[in-house]
């Protein structure tokens, strides 16, 4: 079990990413309320030059093992700066 036991918060799930792709602009809701479904809007610079799928898949890796655990759904919505 993770240190979030199980359920998440936007703010944690904000952090993860913001740490992983340094200078991000990031928001993220939890449309249900459950704290394992969010959606999220990500502007960042890198992702200049990135196809979507590359741009969501960069998203992912700063999820790691969340993603697959205590997250259970992630609706992104990803530009470049």
């Amino acid at each position: 079990m993770s240190k979030f036991d199980g359920e998440m918060k936007t703010v944690e799930v904000r952090n993860l990413i913001e740490i992983g792709l340094d200078g991000a602009e990031v928001e993220v809701t939890d449309p249900q309320g459950t704290g394992d479904h969010f959606a999220a809007t990500v502007v960042w610079s890198g992702f200049e030059d990135m196809s979507l799928i590359q741009q969501h898949q960069a998203v992912y890796k700063t999820l790691g093992d969340y993603l697959t655990r205590e997250i259970h759904a992630l609706q992104l919505k990803t530009s470049a700066k």
